[in-house]
């Protein structure tokens, strides 16, 4: 093994001693408040106790609405709430007050929002577009009492979909009277996750529906009227666990004239290297249904799934709507989580983050149409000293680094960057060229918080044949997001090491490859 010329020493946060992932009332001093160990710098985290997906992304009067999956009470899952922040670039944010609590008919898990610019539901009022949150019920009570009288393949009603309305940019909701809009007539057990947008060839608002492992279409004229469409993904793609928080939206084909859909499908669990993980299709909407074009058909027929991100650690993920029509782009985020530890994580007061907000595209590869993910360009603001020499001072926050390598085309190399401490523990990711893999290894560590995260190596395929291998970084507290070839393969992974990483160096094992770039800085916290 041989080390090329490019040594980091990042991101030494002052450890306020170790967090107990059972304690689940702390009090943080200000002072201390952000500066936690394993805390993000550079990503959004709620200020204390449990977060997981992003809900109601929305973009209104200047603002990025993130509304998301929250506890008030616990670091662990409980009684759903929407917890609530805005930023005016999706890299600053400001906390606002619990959007959403739950009521009689349930807890409020996860959905979308609109901007009703029509006031097609008659919500608006004074010449105001009401702003519409589309949620799921659920009713723990009659979810327990189903499982206990073995319903669970016949069904339940335990969970509805309702609606709520904001007139003063969602610092306050009204949920509907009417409530709910969309009563489990069906009794579907796991009915979920609603995603609305407005089609305009059809003249309707339109819903994506989590149905156990389907999605189901639903089309109104008012957000309160809702008829059934059509149904999707029987046979498609990967079915081995609860399919949740679909997304359907129209991206342009890069360097054509054409336009493909996208249908995003969170999968729990059943990921494809282990637990929760997103996948998609590409295909054509009519208004009506959902049709996978016939490429992408054959790649998803069997039970195969294409991912939109490869790590262990981008779940739930949705796009913002309303983004004004002059940016043109479509905005992602994720749930950086895996259910099968996200509960125990090391970390107090607070538990998960967010990704990094990102562009999704469409591009064609030589393995087919591909959704490529890029960091927004917002994200750059928060840039600092740069670098592209041997050593860099300790950064106390993120660090954001950029590799070129050149292979040969016979080269079975491995190689990217190594993470390590005085432990002795490390972390590797970077690519095999004999497998064609990029590669996510956590297994060289010491993680007592659970047995699922540390035993698993994580792959995903390359998608391009080019010679020259990108790799573009994003280092913070506990985390690491790769951006392949320019996003056509990207993993993101969580990273709780006993002792905190002090140095991060390339590596390369075996010939036929050359580091050729090395660009570099150090990345402002968010939070001072």
């Amino acid at each position: 093994m041989k080390y090329l010329p490019f040594l980091l020493l990042i991101f030494l946060l002052t450890a306020c001693g170790s967090p107990d992932a059972e304690t689940e009332t702390v009090t943080t001093p200000t002072s201390v408040l952000y500066h936690e160990r394993y805390r993000p710098q550079i990503h959004f985290s709620p200020p204390a106790k449990w977060m997981n997906d992003p809900n109601g992304m929305v973009y209104h009067e200047g603002e990025y609405h993130l509304f998301y999956q929250y506890y008030p009470d616990s670091t662990v899952w409980g009684p759903m709430h929407w917890g609530h922040a805005v930023s005016p670039d999706m890299v600053t944010w400001e906390h606002l007050p619990i959007a959403l609590y739950p009521d009689s008919l349930g807890y409020i898990f996860s959905g979308s929002a609109v901007i009703d610019h029509d006031n097609t539901s008659g919500l608006g009022k004074d010449g105001i577009a009401p702003m519409v949150a589309i949620y799921s019920y659920h009713d723990m009570d009659m979810e327990i009492a189903a499982k206990e009288a073995g319903l669970y393949d016949v069904g339940s009603k335990h969970q509805t979909q309702g609606i709520a309305y904001s007139l003063d940019n969602g610092r306050t909701f009204t949920k509907y009277a009417g409530n709910p809009v969309m009563p489990n007539t069906k009794n579907i057990f796991d009915w979920r996750d609603p995603k609305v947008s407005w089609h305009e060839p059809s003249q309707q608002w339109v819903m994506v529906l989590a149905a156990r492992d389907i999605i189901k279409f639903y089309a109104s004229p008012n957000l309160i009227d809702w008829t059934h469409l059509s149904d999707f993904g029987k046979g498609l793609g990967a079915h081995r666990g609860v399919w949740e928080c679909p997304d359907l939206f129209e991206l342009p084909l890069q360097d054509s004239d054409e336009s493909r859909w996208v249908l995003l499908v969170s999968n729990n669990p059943g990921g494809v290297n282990g637990g929760s993980a997103t996948q998609y299709f590409v295909g054509d909407f009519d208004g009506t249904t959902f049709a996978v074009d016939p490429e992408f058909r054959q790649e998803v027929d069997k039970g195969k799934g294409i991912w939109l991100d490869y790590g262990r650690d981008n779940y739930a993920g949705v796009t913002w709507a309303n983004v004004p029509e002059k940016d043109g782009r479509r905005l992602f985020l994720g749930w950086m989580g895996n259910w099968l530890y996200a509960q125990v994580v090391p970390t107090a007061p607070w538990r998960s983050a967010m990704t990094l907000p990102r562009e999704l595209s469409l591009c064609n590869t030589p393995a087919g149409v591909r959704v490529f993910s890029t960091v927004v360009p917002e994200v750059e603001k928060l840039r600092g000293k740069s670098f592209n020499q041997l050593t860099i001072p300790p950064a106390k926050g993120a660090t954001e680094a950029f590799l070129r390598f050149k292979l040969a085309p016979d080269s079975q190399a491995r190689f990217g960057v190594e993470m390590a401490n005085e432990a002795g523990e490390t972390y590797r990711i970077g690519y095999d060229a004999g497998t064609k893999n990029y590669f996510s290894d956590r297994t060289n560590g010491v993680y007592p918080f659970s047995e699922d995260f540390g035993k698993a190596f994580g792959v995903a395929p390359r998608f391009l044949e080019k010679e020259v291998v990108t790799m573009h970084f994003f280092f913070d507290a506990a985390s690491v997001e790769l951006f392949a070839d320019g996003g056509a393969t990207v993993l993101t992974e969580c990273l709780f090491p006993a002792e905190d990483y002090t140095t991060i160096a390339t590596f390369v094992e075996g010939d036929g490859v050359t580091l050729t770039g090395v660009t570099g800085y150090e990345l402002e916290g968010i939070w001072e």
